[in-house]
Order: structure tokens, then C-alpha cells, then sequence
């Protein structure tokens, strides 16, 4: 049985140092450069597998990074330059269904990188007064700055892992 989270389920860690924070920054500096290489000739069959029973496939996970990171995006900007926002939840699972999601992963990690490339700047760049700043999730209550940063570390890591099982439980 393909486990859901081979990484283990996200917690939030409590008393961050600033080593973790470089550690998840240079995680989601590195997770384009991953997720590239995870999905490396892959074939367009091997593409369409989810990667576990019930789950997307692989295809749908590359997309699907794209998408929330760029959520993500938008809420790390929020919160570095607004007092306390709301930040918007989205349907997930409804965006992985939409029919951009039928386009070539490449349209993807392309996106991704730059994005990551974006984001990766403006998280080193930042002070301690910015990693206390506060989102305003509507279903998980105050978030920092610091906790998003280990959020998208994480996310990325996970679905990377999802990818990267199932191709050694393939074989491929």
C-alpha cells in the first residue's frame, strides 16, 4: 500500500531557528531543479499513473504544484505587505481538473522554476520582524511568514516523494 505521505504529514514545528529557515528557503530554491528531475522521461502513459490508488497522476501533481505555489506566492506577498490579510483557500482538487491541466508538464516546470526563482529572492532578502508577520487562513487560523516558508518547503518535498516512489516502485 503506497503510503500518502512519504515524507510524513506536515506539522508545524515550534521554536524555528534561523537554520531552519535557510534550510527550507534552499528547499524551495531546490524543488524546481527536483521536481524536473523526478519527472525526467517520464513517457506520457507513465505520466497519466496516479501515483497512488485514488490519487492524481503524476501529470496532475506537476500542475498541481504550480498552482498552489503560485497561491502560495500570493500569500507570502500579502503578508509581507499587508497588516494581517485573509488569505484565500482554493478548490485543489476542482483546479486539478480544469483543462490546463491537459497541457504538456513542461508548461508547468517551466512556471514553477521562474516562480521559484521569484520566491527564492524575496525569501532570502527577508529580516526577522518579516518572518513574524501574520496570514490570516480562514480554516487554519494565524500562519507566519516563517511557517508558510516551511509550508512550501514541505509541499514541495511531499509531491516531489510522491513521484520519485512511485518511479522506484515501477522500476522506471
Amino acid at each position: 500500500m503506497f503510503n500518502q505521505y512519504p515524507i510524513g504529514k506536515f506539522t508545524v514545528k515550534e521554536n524555528i531557528q534561523k537554520g531552519d529557515i535557510q534550510g527550507w528557503i534552499s528547499d524551495i530554491g531546490n524543488a524546481p531543479k527536483q521536481l524536473s528531475e523526478a519527472v525526467k522521461g517520464l513517457s506520457e502513459e507513465q505520466l497519466a499513473t496516479p501515483y497512488r490508488e485514488g490519487g492524481w497522476k503524476l501529470s496532475q501533481v506537476v500542475h498541481h504544484l504550480a498552482d498552489s505555489h503560485l497561491n502560495g506566492y500570493i500569500r507570502f506577498k500579502l503578508g509581507l505587505t499587508e497588516r494581517d490579510p485573509i488569505i484565500n483557500t482554493y478548490d485543489e482538487v476542482s483546479w486539478a481538473k480544469l483543462p490546463d491541466n491537459d497541457l504538456p508538464i513542461e508548461v508547468s516546470l517551466h512556471l514553477l522554476s521562474a516562480l521559484h526563482e521569484r520566491l527564492h529572492k524575496m525569501l532570502n532578502s527577508l529580516e526577522e520582524k518579516d518572518l513574524k508577520k501574520i496570514v490570516q487562513h480562514p480554516e487554519n487560523g494565524k500562519i507566519t511568514v516563517e511557517q508558510l516558508i516551511a509550508t512550501y518547503a514541505w509541499h514541495g518535498k511531499h509531491h516531489i516523494a510522491h513521484i520519485t516512489t512511485l518511479r522506484n516502485q515501477k522500476g522506471w
